[in-house]
């Protein structure tokens, strides 16, 4: 059975996974891009830009772990773009150029309908307005024998916690406070006891946690 996997989701030391005021120009809120510092330097994310070079080690295998056996992601409307209501038109493409860096299909939840349409590199992104057990349905039917990435924001995982989904949840824990924003671990119900910390890694920049599904 192919797992929801969550990967080098960043929150902040008092437990923000994005600042306030999200917006086109601060697209993590205020202050939110602190929580992704440590990854720029990684020799796995470097690489994804087409740089060589970059830092290995435990922070490198943490973001290459992300990449692994996955054949489908799903993302929550706010990590695709910054629009709101009903879609304008079809200009906005998502954040990440000509060539998003999925190379598979992406589903976005949202509440408005769009229609599907592909990138270069083999990303082809899908708009679920029927809830997420619709949308990781269709992300396992395109996924086939491999794994589900589920990207952000907070609230997309949060649902998807909620309903006790997710498999496996890799949160890096940034040495920054954000003092307000969304928090990923507040408002999970019974759900927060179905979930156990099975890895605790601790490098010179962020401390590594894995919470690990039980079934109870």
């Amino acid at each position: 059975m192919a797992k929801l996997r969550v990967h080098a989701f960043s929150i902040s030391l008092d437990g923000y996974g994005a600042g306030p005021n999200q917006r086109l120009e601060a697209p993590l809120g205020e202050q939110g891009t602190l929580l992704h510092e440590w990854i720029f330097g990684t020799k796995t994310f470097r690489a994804l830009q087409g740089l060589e070079g970059g830092e290995t080690g435990v922070d490198d295998d943490f973001i290459a772990e992300g990449f692994e056996n996955i054949g489908a992601t799903i993302m929550g409307r706010n990590m695709f773009g910054p629009i709101r209501g009903e879609w304008p038109n079809d200009e906005w493409k998502g954040w990440w150029g000509d060539v998003p860096p999925y190379h598979h299909d992406v589903f976005v939840l949202t509440h408005h309908p769009k229609q599907s349409f592909a990138m270069g590199g083999g990303t082809t992104f899908h708009f679920v307005t029927d809830g997420i057990e619709s949308a990781l349905a269709q992300a396992q039917a395109a996924a086939g024998n491999r794994d589900i990435r589920l990207g952000g924001g907070v609230d997309t995982i949060k649902q998807y916690m909620r309903a006790a989904l997710v498999d496996d949840l890799h949160i890096a824990i940034v040495p920054v406070l954000l003092g307000e924003g969304e928090r990923l671990l507040d408002g999970l119900g019974d759900a927060s006891g179905r979930y156990v910390v099975t890895e605790w890694v601790t490098s010179p920049k962020v401390t590594h946690a894995r919470l690990t599904r039980i079934d109870r």
